[in-house]
């Protein structure tokens, strides 16, 4: 293989890679002229592409031919991903509990650079409740899990990991920066976060970042309507969360094996005993 061949191999890589991301940020299925115009890929490559794809079972399409959507083969890897994932295996009886006790939405999330992504969640028993499918990826800033981890690192980390101007999701995110700050700076010194209507309008939540790793990477939520989340709620849950989250910091020991990285002391944190 020439270095041509090889910078062209990669750059196919790529462009499947970026296929498979816009589908799965799509929700729905998607025509060929919208995935190539969103892409920036001449429909002919774009169609070459899909039909790797398609008989490898990563995209599926509709009876027609002309809408395109993620297969069967996507959900396969990232159950595999979840199946040997030790964090949604450590604290999914966490999320049992609290859903029993508050008979609202249980989620857990990881930060991914500047969002979290839903790893796990249990449902509210009512009607009208949250819902985000699983493995949907949220901006940090808008979310209570995102602010409980942001909160873990020091502001020139998080202006690092967040890309400027932040997007508004809702008519409430608040996206400045001197506001930003001052809002890891009340987490920090009250051990949980909150938000209301700013990531989903109609609904607010609470969240603590779940100390596995330092910083953490993992956070534990409690969402449901702002009608049924009232302060009194709201000061109920963050206690329940913080004592949840204190109980299962001694679990660092059981994820500190192969797939995840030495406690070494690094950002100022001892190893455990």
């Amino acid at each position: 293989m020439t270095a041509g061949d090889a910078h062209r191999a990669v750059k196919s890589a790529g462009r499947a890679l970026d296929v498979l991301e816009a589908l799965a940020a799509a929700g729905g299925p998607r025509p060929l002229g919208e995935l190539s115009r969103a892409l920036g890929i001449p429909k002919s490559s774009l169609h070459a592409l899909l039909r790797t794809l398609l008989a490898r079972g990563w995209v599926e399409t509709d009876d027609g031919g002309g809408r395109f959507a993620l297969g069967l083969r996507a959900l396969e890897v990232g159950a595999a991903y979840l199946g040997r994932d030790g964090a949604t295996g450590l604290l999914g009886g966490v999320l049992d509990r609290l859903a029993a006790r508050f008979a609202e939405t249980a989620q857990l999330f990881r930060l991914d650079g500047g969002s979290v992504v839903l790893l796990a969640r249990r449902e509210s028993p009512h009607a009208l409740r949250a819902y985000h499918p699983v493995g949907c990826r949220l901006p940090a800033h808008a979310t209570a899990a995102g602010r409980a981890l942001l909160a873990q690192r020091p502001d020139d980390a998080v202006d690092r990991l967040l890309s400027w101007p932040l997007p508004a999701r809702t008519e409430s995110t608040a996206t400045g920066p001197a506001w930003l700050r001052a809002e890891l700076a009340a987490v920090r010194e009250r051990g949980w976060a909150a938000e209301a209507q700013e990531c989903d309008p109609g609904l607010a939540a609470v969240a603590v970042a779940v100390p596995l790793r330092r910083p953490a990477t993992e956070a534990i939520a409690l969402c449901a309507p702002v009608a049924r989340l009232g302060p009194q709620t709201r000061a109920r849950m963050a206690a329940a969360l913080v004592e949840a989250a204190g109980r299962v910091g001694e679990g660092r020991l059981l994820l500190a094996g192969d797939s995840w990285p030495p406690f070494d002391g690094s950002n100022g944190d001892p190893a455990p005993t």
